[in-house]
């Protein structure tokens, strides 16, 4: 006989749904893709948001959350409330190793938030990006798939990144499925989860799960919508990299310990670049592509107020990991359509695409990749890069895949008008994606299982963030990093951390570059004061150890560069 769960949480599993519904708040976690720490207007941006905005300046910012500084890893923490290698998902679902922590596929003896909430008697539905899943295949084991990991129902993308007009691995339920004329993949998530909403039982309180792809490359959006960022961006970087710092202070996200780190070596001063036209044109679709979510997010809430449900709903919105510097489809110049490429090759929308990426679209146009081609339709492929994940990251240094502050720092915006009455307050509190799930259960009072089907299930090792609702203190030994072999810890203040020499390689090399930073006095890590405590330094480089071995870090695939 399958066992669902032990102990206490069968007595929780029986309560009848009117009761839960009295009692529980619905729950929903908004998780975009490849933004970063300022990217949001209510965290200094020039971008708009004025959705996010409204949970923001209605509930809590938290301005020290962090994720785990890539797309898999970050869903395996947010969905588990484990560190992701204990989740076995210490790099990507697309790379698969031996080891335990790496073997890329969503580990069983793991529970999502989505199962317990269900088994608790809550509806469930997620909508957005997967990517947690080894096999993506229709025809493969689906036993990792939302419908078999929590969801009732679900809309969305089985892989990490695709085109936002015609995503490969689109599916519903679990089957995959192609778009249709004018599709949009952002607007399309938004759309399913307003109809998931619509049609939740009222019986029963629900959870939802939406998962973006805006901002991640290929830089696509609606022609119209990225009209409306003519020379919003014609500036460039370095002021407004200035302008977003300033803004930053203003609203107190940040303090004067904050310094503005240097702009990254490889890029020029704005004044010395010689492609401004398409340089600027990359950030308007970037930033029409966080516009269309935001707008997105602001159907949800109306969803939320015409159900009458939006006060006694918890709201979370965060980010994956911080900007992406990958010079995706620009590592070299355009190279102009041979005459084959010119022809057009039309295929029907009828066809779902089961892959990441076609040579065409659906009108039959080849699809252009090089520096110089214009971003946002779709026949284009390319991403903002290097130049504005500096922006994306301010103050910060660093992007997506390491570990430093601008890999890993996300804002944090709760919302939930029963629940928090301390409104538009910022929290400095240090906080991650694992304790999401930590929070919701302590919030709901339904119990975290020791045992899910049949299966063995890992401590949580996430923390509720309930008690700095109240602006008092979360008791936490440590926070734990380790990415391509890229690592960190944090303790109180302090952070050690280390950057490989090159991703996913390490070297005796690379085994002793550790730099030691005191967040509070030097938040953008700039001072290394490992040489000035020796102590301190190789205390925490033993905790490290430790817990790299306790979290499943340790073994790694990771080997010195051939």
């Amino acid at each position: 006989m399958v066992t669902l769960f032990l102990g206490v949480i069968l007595s929780s599993s029986r309560k009848n749904t009117s009761d839960l519904k009295q009692n529980k708040p619905n729950i929903l976690v908004i998780l975009t893709d490849d933004m970063g720490y300022s990217d949001i207007g209510c965290f200094g941006s020039e971008i708009p948001t004025p959705n996010i905005d409204r949970l923001a300046y209605n509930g809590l910012r938290f301005t020290h959350f962090y994720n785990t500084g890539r797309c898999s890893p970050t869903r395996a923490s947010l969905l588990t409330g484990l560190y992701p290698h204990q989740a076995g998902m210490g790099h990507l679902s697309t790379e698969n190793h031996p080891q335990a922590g790496y073997i890329g596929d969503l580990s069983k003896n793991a529970v999502t938030l989505a199962e317990v909430l269900k088994n608790a008697g809550y509806s469930t539905f997620m909508t957005g990006k997967w990517h947690v899943a080894k096999d993506n295949d229709y025809d493969g084991d689906k036993s990792n798939w939302p419908m078999q990991r929590g969801f009732d129902r679900y809309f969305g993308t089985l892989n990490g990144s695709g085109s936002f007009f015609d995503p490969g691995t689109l599916t519903s339920g679990n089957t995959n499925i192609p778009p249709y004329k004018g599709f949009y993949y952002t607007s399309a998530i938004s759309d399913t989860t307003v109809k998931y909403i619509s049609e939740s039982p009222s019986s029963k309180p629900f959870f939802g799960y939406i998962a973006y792809t805006a901002a991640h490359w290929p830089l696509h959006a609606p022609a119209d919508e990225i009209k409306k960022y003519k020379g919003f961006f014609d500036k460039g970087w370095d002021i407004l990299r200035e302008q977003r710092f300033k803004r930053l202070k203003e609203l107190g996200i940040i303090d004067d310990a904050y310094v503005l780190t240097d702009r990254g070596v490889s890029i020029p001063a704005w004044k010395d670049e010689p492609m401004k036209e398409w340089q600027v044109r990359r950030m308007e679709v970037y930033a029409a592509m966080i516009d269309v979510m935001d707008q997105g997010i602001g159907k949800i809430i109306s969803a939320l107020e015409s159900k009458g449900v939006l006060d006694n709903t918890l709201i979370f919105y965060m980010h994956d990991n911080g900007g992406c510097a990958e010079p995706v489809g620009t590592d070299k110049m355009e190279i102009p359509l041979t005459e084959e490429q010119k022809v057009l090759k039309p295929y029907a929308y009828d066809f779902p695409n089961p892959d990441k990426k076609q040579p065409y679209t659906r009108e039959g146009k080849f699809i252009r990749m090089g520096k110089g081609v214009m971003p946002g339709d779709a026949d284009t492929w390319t991403g903002y890069n290097e130049e504005w994940a500096n922006v994306s990251n301010t103050p910060f240094r660093e992007y997506k895949q390491w570990v430093h502050e601008g890999g890993i720092a996300s804002p944090l915006v709760i919302h939930w008008p029963k629940g928090i009455k301390s409104k538009g307050q910022l929290r400095p509190h240090p906080s991650h994606l694992i304790d999401i799930m930590a929070t919701c259960l302590d919030i709901t009072g339904i119990p975290y299982p020791n045992q899910f089907l049949d299966n063995k299930i890992q401590p949580l090792e996430g923390k509720s963030l309930l008690p700095a609702f109240q602006n008092k203190p979360i008791d936490r030994e440590y926070l734990f990093w380790e990415h391509g072999a890229n690592r960190a810890i944090r303790v109180g203040d302090w952070k050690l951390v280390s950057k490989t020499s090159f991703n996913k390689t390490f070297s005796e090399a690379d085994e002793d570059k550790w730099e030691l930073y005191n967040l509070i006095k030097d938040p953008t890590e700039r001072i290394d004061l490992r040489e000035k405590n020796p102590e301190k330094a190789m205390a925490m480089i033993k905790l490290y150890r430790e817990k790299a071995l306790y979290t499943k870090a340790l073994p790694w695939p990771w080997k010195p560069k051939k």
